[in-house]
């Protein structure tokens, strides 16, 4: 079985309507993380100084998901390329890994 997982930067605004997309469809090997990146800012109020890396940064999700097959994770981008939308030109990046192995705990 070929697994592969996403990786997907998306604004904080956004992540409520993607997982619930995500979820709606079956997928439940998902894991949401608070990330500082640095993603156009919507507005001014999403921005603020980091002084560890001395630049403007917003408080984005990253969001993991783990598909079993090639199918569900086209499926899986399509969704979320659709609910994690700004309006913006750029408003988040996906990127897909495949999975080597995968062990029950």
């Amino acid at each position: 079985m070929s697994m592969q997982e996403i990786k997907a930067f998306v604004h904080r605004n956004r992540i409520a309507d993607v997982v619930g997309a995500l979820s709606s469809a079956g997928f439940k090997r998902l894991s949401i993380i608070d990330v500082q990146g640095l993603l156009r800012a919507l507005d001014s109020k999403e921005q603020q100084y980091s002084v560890e890396i001395g630049q403007k940064v917003v408080t984005e999700v990253k969001l993991e998901v783990v598909c079993e097959n090639e199918s569900r994770t086209t499926e899986a981008i399509s969704l979320i390329r659709e609910h994690a939308t700004t309006g913006q030109p750029e408003a988040g990046w996906i990127y897909v890994s495949e999975i080597r192995s995968s062990i029950e705990i």
